[in-house]
């Protein structure tokens, strides 16, 4: 089972575009990284992962839900802990 999903995952500020047509699978049990410069569009990912922000284009789901159309079911059964000066995040 897939707990995260991304396809084609664009994320645009204005004319900066931040990610960049991304795919990426995590499945049950697996442990994954975002490594990369600070620029590089890790924490923009981890914002739409956990509904924050939606993206611009492509699609990204969370235990098979639609970040875009179902943030409060994913946002019940997930947990976030950004650690503040490191910017890295646990789903939990």
């Amino acid at each position: 089972m897939d707990i995260v999903t991304a396809k084609g995952l664009t994320k645009d500020y204005g004319s900066l575009r931040a990610v960049d047509n991304v795919d990426f699978e995590i499945v049950k049990a697996e442990c994954f990284g975002f490594l990369g410069p600070n620029g590089a569009g890790k924490t923009t990912v981890m914002r739409i992962i956990y509904c924050f922000m939606p993206p611009t284009s492509g699609e990204v789901k969370v235990f098979d839900m639609d970040v875009t159309k179902e943030p409060s079911s994913i946002k019940s059964r997930i947990g976030v802990m950004a650690e503040e000066f490191h910017g890295l995040y646990k789903i939990v």
